[in-house]
């Protein structure tokens, strides 16, 4: 980790679902504790409005987050990169945590099989702040 607070930074090919609850996940449980980054290697035009409405259902505001390319800089400079089904896209640098957290995609899904998505995502989430930020 560099001194000061871990950067964490969240990839998906979209960056409109996955890696956005995980980015507001983190943002809610670990305050300023943490530096949250979130990207894609293909971004789409939106956030997924039924990722909105999932985290709205559990106090987290994710509606003015935009989908952003992942670029190098950005991979460089965090401390751990999460990647949710990027592929070979995701840049692999050395001294760097890498995750690849296994998770259905919410893409086109209805509310219903979203939920258990950000519930997971909440899971691993915790984990990662038990980590990162002992005692919070």
């Amino acid at each position: 980790m560099t001194q000061g607070k871990p950067t964490v930074l969240f990839v998906c090919v979209h960056n409109a679902g996955r890696s956005q609850m995980a980015a507001g996940w983190l943002r809610h449980l670990a305050g300023d504790a943490v530096d949250v980054r979130s990207a894609g290697s293909a971004p789409a035009g939106q956030i997924n409005p039924v990722a909105v409405t999932a985290m709205a259902e559990v106090g987290i505001d994710i509606t003015g987050n935009i989908p952003t390319l992942l670029e190098y800089d950005t991979a460089y400079t965090s401390d751990v990169i999460i990647t949710m089904g990027c592929g070979d896209a995701c840049p692999v640098f050395p001294g760097k945590r890498y995750e690849d957290w296994k998770l259905d995609d919410p893409a086109g899904q209805g509310i219903d099989a979203v939920r258990p998505i950000r519930d997971e995502i909440r899971v691993r989430v915790e984990q990662l702040v038990a980590d990162l930020v002992p005692g919070r």
